[in-house]
C-alpha cells in the first residue's frame, strides 16, 4: 500500500507542476468571470459581444475541465488509500494507471505555451505556378485541412475562396477556431510539393506542383499588434468572382497594403466594406506577427520587406508516382499512407514538428 501512496504522490506532484505552468487557476477565475457576464441580460443587447463571450467561455471551459476532473480524482484516491486496507491494492493500482494515462494526454498541452498557440488561426492556401495542375493541388490541400479540422473538432469558417477555371482553387482563406488552433496548425506553414502523373494531359507525364500554405495567428484585439495608420494604404474596389446578388454593385472589397514591408491583404466577400476591412486588418496583424517570428524581430519596426518564408521554404513532399510517400523536410517524418494523409491524417507530421 505504501508503494501505491508513493506512486500517487509522485503523480500528484507532477500534475500540480503542469497545473501551475498552464495557469489553470487563472483560467478558472476567467471562466467564473465570463459566466457572470453572460448571465447578465444586458449583455445580449449586443449579440456579437455576447456570442464572442460565450465562445470564449466554451473554449476555456473545455480547456480547464479535464484538469479539474483529474485533480478531484487524485485527491479522492489519496483519501481512499489512507482509509483502506491492502485488499484494495489491485483496484487502486488500476485506477492510478488510468490516471497516469489521462495525465500523459494532458501534458501534451505543454507544447502549446507559445504566445499565440492558444489563438485561432487564419489558414490561407494559394496555388503556385503551373496552371490547372497547381490549382487542383491547392484544392486537394484545402480538402485535407478541412478533413483534419473536422476530425479534430476544430471549426473552419470560409472567409474567401477563388475557384480555378477548370479545377481546384486559386486561393482559399479560412478562419479556424478551437483549442490551440494556431498551435496545432502552425507546423503547416510553408510550401507543399506534389509529384504525380498528371490527370490533366493526355500523355499523363509526371508533374510537379506547388502550393503555399500560410498559417497565421488570429489577433482580433488591435492593441496586441500596434500598426501605425500612416504605414497603411487602404483601397476599396468592386468585389468579383462568385457571390450573392449585388456583390458586384458596391465597393465592398478591401485591399490593405502595409507600406514598410509591402505586405498586401485583400478580402472580397459578401460582407460589408466595414466587415471586410475588419477581417483584412485581422489577417494583416497575423501576417506581420508571423514575419516577426520568422525574422526574429523584437518589434514591427524592425521587419524587412521580402524576408518572409513565403515561397522560399519547401516543408513537405507528397509523392504519388513513381512511389508513394509523404515526407517532411524539416523533421524527416514520413509515411507511405498517402491516401490517409490527403484525407486529413496529418497528426504524425504535427506531432513530430511539435516534439522537435
Amino acid at each position: 500500500m505504501q508503494d501505491l501512496e508513493k506512486k500517487l504522490d509522485e503523480l500528484s506532484e507532477d500534475f500540480f507542476k503542469v497545473y501551475k505552468t498552464l495557469k489553470i487557476e487563472e483560467k478558472l477565475e476567467k471562466v467564473a468571470e465570463l459566466e457572470r457576464e453572460v448571465a447578465e441580460p444586458e449583455i445580449w443587447r449586443d449579440v456579437k459581444l455576447a456570442t464572442e463571450k460565450n465562445q470564449e467561455l466554451a473554449r476555456l471551459s473545455g480547456e480547464v475541465e479535464p484538469y479539474e476532473l483529474l485533480k478531484t480524482q487524485i485527491a479522492d484516491l489519496q483519501e481512499l488509500i489512507i482509509l483502506s486496507d491492502d485488499e484494495m491494492k489491485e483496484e487502486f493500482a488500476g485506477q492510478i494507471a488510468a490516471m497516469e494515462g489521462q495525465f500523459a494526454e494532458l501534458k501534451k498541452a505543454l507544447r502549446f505555451t507559445g504566445p499565440y498557440d492558444g489563438s485561432g488561426a487564419i489558414l490561407r492556401i494559394t496555388s503556385g505556378a503551373g496552371g490547372v495542375e497547381a490549382m487542383d493541388w491547392a484544392g486537394m490541400l484545402e480538402r485535407m485541412y478541412l478533413r483534419f479540422c473536422e476530425k479534430q473538432g476544430l471549426s473552419a469558417v470560409l472567409l474567401e475562396r477563388i475557384e480555378g477555371e477548370e479545377a481546384g482553387i486559386k486561393t482559399a482563406v479560412y478562419e479556424v477556431s478551437g483549442t490551440n488552433a494556431y498551435g496545432r496548425l502552425k507546423s503547416e506553414h510553408g510550401v507543399h510539393r506534389l509529384v504525380r502523373l498528371s490527370p490533366f494531359n493526355a500523355d499523363q507525364k509526371r508533374q510537379t506542383s506547388f502550393a503555399l500554405v500560410e498559417v497565421l495567428p488570429v489577433i482580433s484585439v488591435p492593441d496586441e499588434v500596434a500598426i501605425d495608420d500612416k504605414d497603411l494604404r487602404i483601397d476599396v474596389y468592386h468585389a468579383g468572382g462568385h457571390g450573392g446578388q449585388g456583390v458586384n454593385t458596391t465597393d465592398s472589397a478591401v485591399r490593405i497594403t502595409h507600406l514598410p514591408t509591402g505586405t498586401v491583404v485583400a478580402i472580397q466577400n459578401e460582407r460589408s466594406q466595414h466587415q471586410n476591412k475588419e477581417k483584412a486588418m485581422e489577417i494583416l496583424r497575423g501576417k506581420l506577427v508571423q514575419m516577426q517570428m520568422e525574422q526574429h524581430a523584437s518589434n514591427l519596426s524592425e521587419l524587412r520587406a521580402g524576408e518572409s518564408a513565403g515561397w522560399g521554404q519547401q516543408i513537405r513532399n507528397y509523392v504519388l508516382q513513381p512511389y508513394r510517400l509523404v515526407k517532411d523536410t524539416r523533421t524527416g517524418y514520413e509515411t507511405s499512407d498517402v491516401d490517409g494523409v490527403l484525407d486529413g491524417k496529418i497528426g504524425g507530421f504535427i506531432e513530430a514538428y511539435l516534439e522537435g
